[in-house]
């Protein structure tokens, strides 16, 4: 299997920018004396999350190609669903994006508001029904993940950092489907390979955890895998991507519900920035193992959260 390298990753940063916000590493003054925090806030992008960069690389690559394109299709939770509606919007393609009938109404009004037509589906049928609209249409399917030039695009955030603070010694990524740290740990293991690039999944769904301890993809219920509040880290990762955190996380480590609310309100009352329970996994992450001495970089990979979400969990 073919992985994504460095090359793909600075052709991305070139094909993304002026697209993308290309986000600070703040310093945390409150992180541990030996383990200097920062923290790349992607909920500064233009649509919250992280998922931006991989959209716009995978559709200007599209665009930039030969074959015509009549429009996109995706199916997603939230935050690649908005990113989609969003690059398509841009570039003036239609948008038909899938998603859970369980996805926080915040998501699906903001994918809505970037001119996309939404279509909702029963869960663990977005993918089903995402071939069917591609079908039907004759749109270019963009996966959230399983792609290499999302996960290429995705990588732009490695190499930020790695241009940022090339002295890091570990990275805590969010993993679900895996494209965020298969592009992030491309880029860190090959322009700072002294650092740890170290994924963080919930507890409640912790397939990758469970996968790469076994060496092969295990399979979670969806209903499993829905009882956890990071409503973005509910996908299990494919072949491509699960090849490429094979190869590139150093440790995976499971948070709990708590650990990942914990994190959302130490990120709005410490660094005044708002998270999602997704985002705010990195952090948990961050704060429940022993990486090595030397800064640390935590993703903030989003910050899309239904306001009484985060009322919840800050007042909790």
């Amino acid at each position: 299997m073919e992985l994504v390298t460095i090359d793909d990753i600075r052709t991305a940063a070139r094909q993304v920018a002026g697209h993308v916000v290309r986000t600070p590493l703040l310093e945390a003054s409150w992180g541990d004396p030996d383990r200097p925090l920062w923290v790349k806030p992607e909920s500064l992008q233009p649509i919250g999350a992280f998922k931006v960069r991989g959209a716009f690389n995978a559709i200007g690559a599209l665009i930039a190609g030969s074959d015509p394109v009549s429009g996109v299709v995706a199916y997603s939770s939230g935050n690649h669903a908005q990113a989609v509606a969003y690059a398509a919007a841009i570039y003036g393609l239609p948008a038909h994006i899938v998603m859970p009938e369980e996805t926080p109404a915040v998501k699906i009004d903001a994918t809505r508001r970037h001119g996309a037509r939404v279509v909702l589906c029963a869960a663990g049928q977005r993918e089903i029904v995402a071939e069917q609209v591609a079908a039907e249409t004759g749109a270019v399917m963009i996966p959230p993940f399983d792609h290499p030039g999302v996960i290429a695009g995705q990588g732009t955030i490695g190499l930020e950092i790695a241009e940022d603070l090339p002295e890091v010694r570990s990275v805590f990524v969010p993993v679900s489907g895996g494209g965020l740290a298969s592009g992030i740990g491309t880029a860190i293991k090959a322009l700072c390979p002294r650092a740890v690039v170290i994924g963080v999944e919930p507890e409640l769904a912790a397939d990758t955890a469970e996968g790469l301890a076994q060496g092969r993809r295990v399979d979670w219920p969806i209903t499993d895998r829905n009882r956890t509040i990071a409503d973005g880290l509910r996908s299990q990762p494919s072949e491509l991507t699960f090849a490429h955190l094979q190869n590139v996380l150093d440790e995976i480590v499971t948070v709990s519900e708590a650990e990942i609310r914990s994190g959302v309100r130490e990120l709005a009352f410490r660094a005044r920035l708002v998270a999602e329970p997704s985002g705010a996994v990195a952090l948990a992450g961050y704060r429940k193992v022993a990486a090595p001495a030397g800064p640390a970089v935590v993703i903030l990979s989003g910050g899309n959260v239904a306001p009484e979400m985060l009322g919840q969990i800050l007042s909790g």
